[in-house]
């Protein structure tokens, strides 16, 4: 198919599925957009494609910033702003010859899990449940994820704090991907946690992730949290040195056989561990004990960094400001934030403000640091690749626990759940305590608190007569060692023509 044809295609489904809500803002010149397009097609038949997805139709999410598009965050409180700049990644997709097709649509400053805490409206799965429910996608990088799945663009980019990209990645039936923390610029990302926020891609399979990651990856110095190239090549070496040809050995982490698990997602689990093994892979139980803390220490350090991030939304430096009128007592500030804000972000807000106060600090934000590291450690004692960030050469030895463990069995990648259920109808949310919707995070948080690489690659179902929902598959989660993205594809490709051939 040409590239003009599947742009057209494309613009047809933004059309079509505009009740979905998956965009804030999309194209506003479509003649503009198909002459670019024209343009890598010339190019294309010259032989001199920019790369993979020169020509390709991208959306982004609304929280990174974009010089031709409004940047909302989905908030009240950036009504109107247009950003000077756009964000290393925007550029870096520009360079590669993609054209942007819009904004899409999100959590509220990204804090969410279905998508449905956006001030311009819930986003609205492709399927329905079985009697006609309207699902949820996920969140927080929901619009994104919808607008891969129904066409609307060849692939997107999202944002992955928790899990934001695996999980509606899992609920929509898509690739999702989120890199080893920092490979990837955050300049020009409006931030939620410093300290775990990532831009990660969602696409319909494997290799068009693989070719948007190549096309963002890379060193900013814009960016205080990226990678150096120093550290990029000693990644490198330590993936070509110690890389075992075959076979692979697969970690089943016990820790994510929990009860609540979803019987379907049970099965097609074990069924894609049976055909990694089949394939001649070795599978080995593992553990990951502090695997159980995770979620907890998550929800302390995000909302305390967001805390911290959002209290520059006044309506004087950022923010649309509220109308001193009604300001109670004259404090503008609260009247901004009280207006501006929805209720997630003000919850965040709170535990955040609370948790970093004098009285709780120590019980609360040093206990999740704490704990942050012993999740690190536990990744580190099972993966057979040494963390490249521990290391000042490829001798060097590991400190600490993960160097005791040289005696237990090591793993290459881990092969997990993404999700614990299948999406849940919108409906159902209603009247749910926010604690419901921060467990589906549960398989997601530990490799984001760790940094690591992981993936979420669609498998079908066995046996259709288990389905619950309108879905035809699960997300299976792939997780490596820091700096070792390049094996998470890899596993993810040995596992999609599977994934595919059950879900027909």
């Amino acid at each position: 198919m040409s590239l003009l044809r599947e742009a057209e295609r494309c613009l047809g489904n933004l059309q079509r599925f505009k009740t979905l809500n998956a965009f804030i803002n999309s194209v506003r010149d479509e003649r503009a957009l198909l002459e670019g397009v024209r343009e890598a097609d010339a190019r294309r038949e010259l032989g001199k494609t920019k790369s993979a997805i020169d020509g390709r139709l991208i959306a982004i999410k609304d929280n990174i910033c974009t010089l031709d598009y409004p940047t909302t965050c989905a908030s009240g409180i950036l009504k109107g702003f247009q950003s000077p700049f756009d964000a290393t990644v925007v550029k870096n997709l520009q360079n590669s010859g993609a054209v942007i097709v819009g904004k899409t649509n999100l959590d509220e400053f990204g804090m969410g899990s279905h998508s449905n805490q956006s001030r311009f409206g819930v986003v609205k799965h492709i399927r329905a449940g079985l009697n006609g429910e309207t699902l949820s996608p996920g969140g927080s990088s929901g619009g994104s994820a919808v607008a891969v799945a129904s066409g609307q663009c060849h692939a997107a980019l999202g944002t992955d704090t928790g899990g934001s990209v695996r999980l509606p990645a899992s609920y929509c039936g898509i690739v999702g991907f989120k890199p080893s923390y920092g490979l990837v610029s955050r300049w020009g990302v409006v931030a939620y946690a410093n300290s775990l926020d990532t831009v990660g891609v969602l696409a319909g399979d494997s290799k068009t992730a693989k070719d948007l990651f190549d096309a963002i990856d890379g060193f900013d110095p814009q960016d205080p949290t990226s990678v150096p190239v120093s550290t990029r090549s000693r990644i490198a070496d330590l993936r070509a040195r110690r890389r075992r040809k075959a076979p692979l050995r697969i970690g089943v982490p016990a820790e994510y056989n929990v009860k609540e698990l979803s019987p379907v997602i049970r099965q097609t689990w074990l069924e894609s561990l049976q055909h990694l093994q089949s394939l001649g892979h070795e599978i080995y139980p593992i553990s990951l004990p502090t695997t159980q803390l995770a979620l907890s220490a998550y929800y302390v350090l995000a909302p305390a960094e967001a805390s911290s991030n959002l209290a520059r939304y006044d309506g004087v430096r950022y923010g649309a400001s509220g109308d001193a009128n009604d300001a109670v007592g004259g404090v503008l500030y609260a009247e901004t934030r009280g207006k501006g804000f929805g209720d997630e972000v003000k919850r965040r807000i709170l535990l955040g403000a609370y948790s970093l106060s004098a009285e709780a600090m120590d019980n609360y934000f040093i206990q999740a640091q704490r704990i942050r590291r012993l999740v690190q450690q536990d990744f580190n004692s099972v993966f057979s690749l040494p963390n490249a960030l521990l290391l000042t050469s490829y001798d060097d030895s590991i400190s600490g626990e993960a160097e005791s463990a040289r005696s237990s069995v090591k793993v290459d990648v881990l092969l997990c759940p993404t999700a614990p259920t299948l999406p849940p109808t919108l409906e159902s949310l209603n009247g749910n305590s926010p604690l419901d919707a921060y467990v589906n995070d549960v398989f997601t948080v530990p490799a984001s608190l760790a940094g690591l690489p992981a993936i979420s690659q669609p498998v079908g179902f066995s046996g259709k007569g288990s389905n619950t929902c309108g879905v035809d598959s699960v997300g299976m989660q792939i997780i490596a060692q820091y700096g070792d993205d390049e094996l998470v594809f890899d596993v993810a490709r040995m596992i999609e023509e599977f994934g595919r051939a059950r879900s027909q």
